[in-house]
């Protein structure tokens, strides 16, 4: 069974939707023992930030996130949420990957919309992917590279576009807003 964490944050349709695309049928739950007996599980997210990890606190998530031990894919606000800390709102996090999350200078275009290739990447979750090949981006925050960076995008800066420790893994783009590519990363993450 998939489990796709339900924490008052958009865009979890869309990535059930991209699952049953794919031929997997997956479970929409903030219910601690569905989220702690499925084989994956996936924390999407569109939202902000402190409203977010409230929520998570509340439902008693930000404990279990962190002591899950099959495979999770954060998914945008999901990646932001799983590192130390978030500017927005100067917002504590869940402390799974050991970097900060930073608003991208307002002096530039922000948020950050759109297509972008990746590069240096370095992970099963890329299987059959190349560094040519472009994934979608929505967002005004953004991880710094880390030591568990498994894929970075320059935009501005350079960014952690994934990120994996362990069992957990995270992007910053949208894979099921991707199209062939985001479907391949989402078949190579369900087949871990």
């Amino acid at each position: 069974m998939i489990a796709i964490i339900k924490y008052n944050a958009g865009n979890i349709r869309s990535v059930q939707n991209a699952l049953n695309r794919l031929g997997y049928e997956s479970i929409i739950t903030d219910d601690i023992e569905e989220i702690k007996k499925a084989d994956k599980v996936i924390f999407p997210g569109v939202g902000e930030a402190s409203t977010a990890m409230n929520y998570l606190k509340d439902k008693g998530l930000d404990k279990i996130i962190t002591s899950l031990t099959q495979p999770v894919l954060g998914i945008c606000l999901g990646l932001q949420l799983m590192c130390t800390s978030s500017e927005e709102n100067n917002t504590e996090c869940l402390g799974i990957f050991d970097t900060k999350v930073k608003l991208f200078p307002p002096q530039d275009k922000v948020p950050h919309i759109g297509w972008n290739s990746f590069s240096e990447i370095n992970s099963p979750l890329f299987k059959g992917v190349n560094n040519t090949d472009d994934v979608y981006y929505v967002h005004s925050f953004y991880a710094d590279v880390c030591v568990n960076t498994i894929a970075k995008t320059d935009y501005i800066t350079p960014f952690s576009a994934a990120i994996q420790k362990n069992n957990f893994y995270a992007t910053q783009f949208h894979p099921e807003k991707s199209a062939d590519v985001g479907e391949q990363i989402l078949k190579n993450f369900l087949e871990l």
